[in-house]
């Protein structure tokens, strides 16, 4: 490629500007498809490539998909010999290619779908620009000059679909000049705004971003942008590949075989967007695994397809049945019907023999180099890579008899990946009884060799993964290419991280095992089962993961921010009541009632028509102790000496009379008298309150580990044990809360007045409540 200034004047010599030559450097993908390009032209033209021409070879580098670079000299002998005068006829050309990906190429339909030899007549755009004018007349005429010259410009652009763009806009201008006359001093005037009360403000335009050296032509299909909700996530920012066009995806590898695959693939499926979840069943699933749920399901659901959950039962050492119904549960509760549940081993006999038939093409060996000599970045390659096909075939049915012995030998695949590795393990020996095929296997097939073929026996269309399996996109095609099978595509996205937390299996197990949290499900975690049980909506976690948005990058989200979804939803859902975390007894002297009254109190205050529930309000009341002040601070509201407080919801404002104490002093009463709000100045707060209410216990969370990433050794250099919140978790057994609540349900959710959101833990029985802070009110200014 020469120098750097060689190639930037190689770029300028097709008439890109030095800014343009310079940034198109920086994409070393596009840099190179460029300087390819130039250096095809240049057999056709000798020197001073025109800048019209230059225009139309950087369309075509910057514009290409992997698929049809092949394409390249053709594309280039077309332009150079003036065949392809135009972006609209390139881009029609390079849509063929893309739709026409085999050999041999149809050079007639090409010509005719590319416009070649077409010429637009200056008449033929007069005549069809008359039609259009002639259709639009009425409305033009009425509207004048502020009629949308854009739409006819549009109908005649259709009507003449090769047609220089600029000639058109020419002729409807002068047109729309000889009927309309010139511009009055009324027509030169700007329309009237409309009112846009209640609708969003426009949106800045979405940037597609380039992620870890990319090119744009993959990941601009993904938009950083959030949404409100999946559906909108899945339906107006993401733009994958519609079924049976897999080979329009960059970098998707086509066959000989490749279309006749497809069109056998869109018999079997009609067409339908299938994609799947794939977790293993060994743990329980965390806030990363519910964006990884809601995009393949959400991408299905909002394209009336279907998605599979697919446990990748592979590993029998580490799978719990446990961890199957906990999967399940979580998918079922973020909302979702899996199409069907399957396993990964519903298919070992298929995984088998496609391993014997891998090896009888050659592409895969049997291995006995050992799990340690396969470590690190670039071990030594197999002394067996090239062993006969029939030993390689005994030895395979070696393997699954038994014959040979744990970490003798591996089936290993003949591909190198992206990353480098060589040759990844396709099977290898364990004896371990499977939970559901018992000891039928001894050898077990890994992800690398499982995954794709799962997917392409499922007709899976959209393979939706995390990024740090973009090195396997490569070993993923070549496998299914290799068996001759179809092949679905494979997308990834960047995973979400959330700040202030651990999901690690391993350090959540620790952390157990250190009597720092109870179980998987400890409110202080970040897994799902965690989270439902602290009281987080379901929806509320789906919309969370809707606003984080659909881009390559890895996401880290603090946790406040899934909080305010938190809010949003219960804010709506979370019916209100009241309770006292520490109660004050009150006693009111001049009680207006002779006995106990009950009250109606609004479920919703901001919206009545979600009902109503009773609430008690006798003599003995129970106020909170911070309610109350002796001596209060400035800018204090609440109940002193000298200054009445409201109760809520009763009409009543207490005046303090008494504070009875106890022998050290601390206020364990106080007496005070009544008085209507209508009767006196408004007070300056209203305090919730109970009366004969039911004792609960209350658990209030603080965040589990005091650094944002307790991971880290620069941050947290003594592991994250020793960063764990001592503070974490605050118990309150006498808690007291109003009687409405007593036939609340398990995972119930309430709003206490004035505290926060609280939900009904697991830990409940008949004679007592439990309930788990959810989130507070707002969010704490202290946390960052």
């Amino acid at each position: 490629m020469g120098t750097m200034e060689d190639t930037v004047a190689k770029f300028m010599s097709i008439g890109l500007s030095e800014v343009k030559a310079k940034e198109t450097l920086k994409n070393e993908s596009l840099s190179k498809t460029l300087s390819e390009t130039i250096a095809e032209a240049e057999k056709y033209i000798e020197k001073n490539i025109p800048k019209p021409m230059g225009n139309l070879l950087y369309h075509t580098a910057s514009k290409v998909k992997t698929q049809i670079k092949h394409r390249i000299p053709l594309l280039v002998e077309y332009i150079t010999t003036g065949k392809l005068d135009s972006e609209l006829k390139l881009s029609a050309a390079l849509d063929y290619l893309l739709s026409h990906p085999a050999d041999p190429l149809d050079v007639e339909k090409f010509e005719v779908t590319s416009g070649v030899g077409v010429v637009i007549t200056p008449e033929e755009i007069e005549k069809v620009v008359e039609e259009v004018i002639a259709k639009n007349r009425e409305e033009l005429l009425q509207k004048r000059y502020q009629f949308n010259m854009g739409k006819m410009i549009g109908d005649a652009r259709e009507k003449l679909k090769f047609a220089d763009g600029k000639s058109v806009k020419n002729e409807v201008d002068v047109q729309v000049l000889d009927l309309l006359g010139p511009k009055t001093a009324e027509d030169k005037e700007k329309p009237k705004a409309k009112a846009n009360k209640g609708k969003e403000q426009e949106k800045p335009k979405e940037i597609s971003p380039m992620i870890n050296g990319e090119t744009e032509s993959r990941d601009e299909l993904i938009q950083p942008f959030g949404a409100k909700t999946i559906t909108e996530l899945m339906k107006t920012k993401v733009n994958f590949h519609k079924p049976g066009e897999n080979y329009k995806s960059d970098g998707y590898v086509i066959t000989t075989n490749t279309m006749n695959l497809l069109k056998e693939h869109m018999q079997i499926t009609g067409g339908q967007v299938r994609t799947r979840f794939p977790p293993e069943p060994n743990g329980i699933l965390h806030i990363g695994h519910a964006k990884a749920i809601n995009i393949n399901f959400g991408y299905a659901q909002a394209h009336n397809g279907v998605c599979f959950l697919r446990y990748d039962d592979t590993n029998p050492e580490k799978e719990e049945e446990r961890f199957f119904r906990g999967i399940q549960d979580a998918v079922e509760w973020l909302g979702y019907k899996p199409y069907k549940i399957t396993h990964s081993s519903d298919y070992f006999q298929e995984l088998y023999i496609f391993a014997k038939e891998l090896i009888r093409k050659d592409m895969a060996y049997v291995c006995h180099q050992k799990h340690e000599e396969l470590k690190g970045f670039n071990p030594p390659p197999s002394p067996w890579r090239n062993r006969p096909v029939e030993e390689s075939l005994q030895l395979f049915e070696d393997m699954r008899k038994g014959k040979l012995a744990e970490g003798e030998a591996t089936l290993r695949m003949k591909v190198t990946l992206e990353e480098g590795k060589q040759d990844p393990v396709a099977y290898r020996i364990k004896f371990v009884a499977h939970h559901r095929t018992g000891k039928t296997w001894c050898i077990y097939p890994t992800y690398d060799f499982t995954h794709c073929l799962c997917d392409s026996l499922e007709h899976i269309t959209h393979s939706l993964c995390t990024k740090e399996f973009q090195s396997r996109r490569s070993s993923y095609y070549w496998l299914c290419n290799a068996l001759d099978i179809y092949c679905p595509v494979q997308w990834e996205y960047g995973r979400l991280n959330m700040n202030y937390t651990v999901v690690s299996k391993r350090k959540i197990a620790k952390l157990i095992s250190e009597r720092i949290v109870r179980d998987w499900d400890d409110p202080r975690l970040f897994t799902l089962t965690a989270l439902r049980r602290r009281g987080y909506p379901a929806e509320a976690i789906n919309n969370f993961c809707a606003q984080m948005g659909l881009t390559g990058a890895q996401i880290f989200v603090d946790p406040q921010m899934l909080e305010a979804c938190v809010r949003d939803v219960l804010n709506t859902t979370a019916p209100r009541t009241m309770a006292v975390l520490e109660p004050l007894k009150v006693t009111i002297l001049n009680f207006p009632h002779t006995k106990c009254v009950q009250i109606e109190v609004p479920n919703f205050p901001a919206d009545p028509s979600k009902g109503t529930h009773m609430v008690t309000f006798g003599k003995v009341i129970y106020i909170e102790e911070s309610d109350y002040r002796e001596i209060p601070e400035k800018g204090y509201r609440r109940l002193s000496l000298q200054q009445p407080v409201g109760l809520r919801h009763t009409g009543y404002v207490i005046i303090f009379q008494k504070a009875i104490k106890d022998s050290t002093g601390r206020v364990i009463e106080i007496e005070v008298t009544c008085q209507k709000v209508s009767d006196m100045e408004k007070p300056k707060a209203f305090i919730h309150w109970v009366s004969e209410p039911l004792t609960c216990e209350v658990r209030l969370y603080e965040r589990l580990f005091n650094h944002k990433n307790p991971e880290d050794p620069n941050e947290v250099p003594g592991g994250f044990i020793s960063d764990c919140n001592k503070d974490s978790l605050k118990v309150i057994p006498g808690t007291l809360i109003d009687t409405s609540v007593k036939s609340a349900k398990i995972y119930d959710k309430f709003q206490f007045e004035r505290l926060g959101f609280f939900s009904i833990d697991t830990d409940s029985t008949p004679q007592k409540l439990v309930f788990n802070q959810t989130v507070t009110l707002k969010e704490d200014a202290g946390k960052n």
